[in-house]
C-alpha cells in the first residue's frame, strides 16, 4: 500500500515512526527536514529515504524487497570475486548532496574504481568523497518517486534495477541521463540477462549453490 501527500510549503512533515503503509511520498519537504529525519532515525531498520528537490519518499522494506536486495548484492559480490575485481560494499549508506538537493539510501551500493579511496573510511561525505559506482534498485511497488534523477545528481555511474520481472542495467551518460546497457560497466562481461537468470535461480538455491552457479555463468 502506498500514499502521496502534498504538504503546505511552510509545514514540515511529522516524525515518521511507524508508516501507515509500505510507501509514502511527501511533497514540499524542506532539505533541513529531510536531514533531520535521517539523523533522528538512524536505527530504524529497513527504512529508506529518497529526496529529490522537495519530494521525499519514505519506504519500509518488506521481506520480499529485502530478500531480493540481499540476493542481488550476493550476486554482485560473487561476480566481482570471480572476475577478480576489487570492490568495497557500501550497503544502504545514505548518500546526499545539499547543493543538488538530492539524497538516497540504495538497496545496495558498491565502489569499484574508487574502492581504494574509501576502503579505510567509516563515513562517506560526498563533499570530499566520490559517490558509489554501482547502485542496486529494487522497485516493485507503486507509486514510486523517480530515482534516476537522484542517482544522476549524486553521480552514480551504473544502476542495476529490478522491477519484479527482470534486472536491467543503466549507464550514466555525459548528458546526465541514464540509458539502458546490455553489459555492465563496473563488471565487464556481465550481462543483464545473465543476472536476471541468476536472480531467478537464487530463489531456490542455497548460498553455496548460487555461488557455484555464478562461477559457471562467468565460465560460459
Amino acid at each position: 500500500m502506498s500514499a502521496i501527500l502534498d504538504l503546505p510549503t511552510a509545514q514540515a512533515p511529522p516524525m515518521i515512526v511507524n508508516l501507515p503503509c509500505e510507501k509514502i511520498i511527501l511533497r514540499n519537504v524542506a532539505w533541513t527536514t529531510y536531514e533531520n529525519l535521517i539523523a533522528e532515525q538512524p536505527e530504524v531498520a529497513g527504512l529508506h529515504f529518497y529526496y529529490n528537490d522537495g519530494d521525499l519518499e519514505i519506504m519500509t522494506e518488506s521481506y520480499k524487497h529485502g530478500k531480493i536486495s540481499s540476493l542481488l548484492e550476493l550476486i554482485v559480490v560473487g561476480l566481482a570475486d570471480e572476475l577478480d575485481i576489487d570492490f568495497v560494499p557500501a550497503g544502504e549508506t545514505t548518500f546526499k548532496k545539499k547543493e543538488e538537493k538530492k539524497g538516497f539510501e540504495g538497496d545496495g551500493s558498491f565502489y569499484f574504481e574508487n574502492a581504494a579511496k574509501v576502503r579505510a573510511k567509516n563515513e562517506i561525505d560526498l563533499a570530499k568523497d566520490p559517490p558509489p559506482e554501482l547502485i542496486i534498485e529494487v522497485d516493485i511497488t507503486n507509486p514510486s518517486l523517480p530515482k534516476f534523477p537522484i542517482f544522476a545528481g549524486i553521480g552514480v555511474a551504473e544502476v542495476w534495477r529490478y522491477d519484479g520481472m527482470e534486472v536491467k542495467f543503466y549507464r550514466l551518460r555525459e548528458n546526465g541521463e541514464y540509458t539502458e546497457s546490455v553489459e555492465s560497466v563496473c563488471l565487464p562481461r556481465v550481462k543483464s540477462a545473465a543476472v536476471t537468470r541468476l536472480l531467478e535461480a537464487s530463489f531456490e538455491l542455497t548460498r553455496k549453490e548460487l555461488l557455484k552457479k555464478i562461477k559457471q555463468s562467468i565460465e560460459e
